[in-house]
């Protein structure tokens, strides 16, 4: 078997960490592909190296003065280095980055320096083999991520490569310039690995032991999730469950690998499973429930609205020439309702309104702001009955008014719309009556 490992920024943050990393990676000799995350907060309160590589290159590129902060970087490493007992030097790469910096090579390849430093370091501690991602992981001129050219590069380079550490976070365009994928891009990085070395696993670890039925900031202490699909995956993180970055799923999906999140803190855990598809049950009747604050509805009345061809289109290309893209839409045979982020929305409230009213020449147009939308999520949903019951029930025993359903064919999911300040106390008794009536 293969398995591909990547480590967080809080796996990685100092010496005690790295050592609990190679602990963990030695305790399976399948492990045998690395993907290292820049060196997080090692406390509270504490800075990550990529938001000091973003401060140091901010000054470089304003022409002032940045060896103070970019010596503070080199110490972060050296502090690590000596930790672990390595005869390892890493001046020469930070004259190249002072070079590079006061050239003014761009904030990509400053923000990716971070990762690619701590590669160095733990392929030395490990003893594996280096590779630079900016040599193996191809973006289009466009900026956009180049998946099959990657695929073809990055199996060539793995073939007869044992053991590899493939820093996250970046590749480059064909002419060598370092291109960064957003923030959290070591998971997609992991995945891309994965999809080349056709691993058996990628496993993920970070400093959780896998997902959440509800976000613990507001549900106290949650059940953890088992396993969970693919697609029940992408709607909870569609909607603010922040594991995993949610482009890392797609790498993996289509090759039907499983990812594995873990706590490198609590290796002994199992964490959560994300497969394609499985005959597991579920605990409960729901495997998540997540949401986000901040939308508003644009409500459309029209008499006859569903005889009329196009009306749809009409309004929706109000939208489009704004710029502004919608989350849902749910209609009624006179009204259609239009949810978009709020603060996307705000400053071209009265374009897309006349915009609407010269398209598709509606009765009235209501607006309503500070909505929030939650996502209830689960396969197990599809054979039970009553759920959405039960979902409405505890919602009006929490006092909460709906302002919208949306529920998908797939009964995969259940959208519920709220005002703000019932956020937390939907996401409560949602959880409440699945979970905590069970247990």
């Amino acid at each position: 078997m293969k398995k591909v490992v990547k480590f967080g920024g809080s796996s990685l943050a100092s010496a005690a960490q790295f050592q609990k990393v190679a602990d963990i990676i030695h305790a399976d000799p399948e492990r045998r592909y690395v993907v290292p995350s820049a060196p997080g907060k090692r406390f509270s309160g504490d800075t990550k190296v990529t938001d000091m590589l973003y401060s140091c290159y901010h000054l470089a590129e304003e022409g002032a003065d940045f060896k103070k902060e970019l010596k503070a970087i080199a110490e972060r490493y050296q502090e690590i280095i000596d930790g672990l007992s390595l005869s390892l030097s890493l001046a020469d790469e930070f004259k190249l980055i002072e070079k590079n910096f006061k050239e003014k090579t761009g904030e990509n390849y400053a923000a990716s320096r971070g990762e690619y430093l701590n590669g160095i370091i733990i392929a030395a501690y490990l003893g594996y083999e280096f590779i630079d991602s900016a040599e193996v992981i191809r973006f289009k001129d466009n900026g956009e991520f180049d998946a099959e050219v990657t695929n073809e590069i990055l199996s060539a380079r793995l073939q007869d490569v044992e053991k590899a550490v493939v820093p996250g976070f970046y590749g480059a365009y064909a002419d060598g310039r370092v291109k960064t994928f957003s923030r959290g891009g070591s998971d997609v990085t992991g995945s891309i690995v994965a999809r080349a070395v056709k691993a058996d696993v990628y496993e993920n670890w970070t400093d959780v032991s896998g997902f959440l039925i509800a976000d613990p900031r507001i549900i106290d202490q949650p059940e953890a999730i088992e396993t969970i699909t693919y697609r029940e995956l992408r709607e909870l993180s569609y909607m603010g469950a922040s594991v995993l970055h949610e482009d890392a799923i797609f790498p993996v999906r289509r090759e039907g690998i499983p990812i594995n999140i873990r706590n490198t803190n609590s290796p002994e855990d199992t964490g959560t499973w994300i497969v394609e598809s499985t005959c597991q049950k579920c605990r409960y009747t729901i495997t998540g429930v997540a949401g986000k604050k901040g939308f508003c509805s644009v409500n459309i009345e029209k008499a006859m609205m569903n005889s009329e061809i196009g009306f749809g289109r009409k309004v929706l290309q109000a939208f489009e020439d704004n710029g502004i893209s919608f989350e849902h839409i749910p209609s009624g045979i006179d009204t259609l309702t239009v949810f978009v982020h709020q603060d996307e929305f705000m400053d071209k409230e009265q374009k897309v309104v006349s915009a609407i009213h010269r398209l598709a020449d509606p009765d009235s147009i209501d607006i309503e702001a500070d909505l929030a939308l939650i996502a209830v999520v689960g396969r197990g949903m599809k054979s039970t009955r009553g759920t959405a019951g039960r979902i409405f029930s505890a919602l009006a025993h929490a006092n909460v008014n709906v302002k919208m359903i949306d529920q998908g064919s797939s009964e995969l999911n259940i959208i519920i719309g709220v005002a703000n300040d019932d956020f937390e106390t939907a996401i409560k008794a949602i959880y409440d009556i699945f979970v905590v009536a069970r247990i």
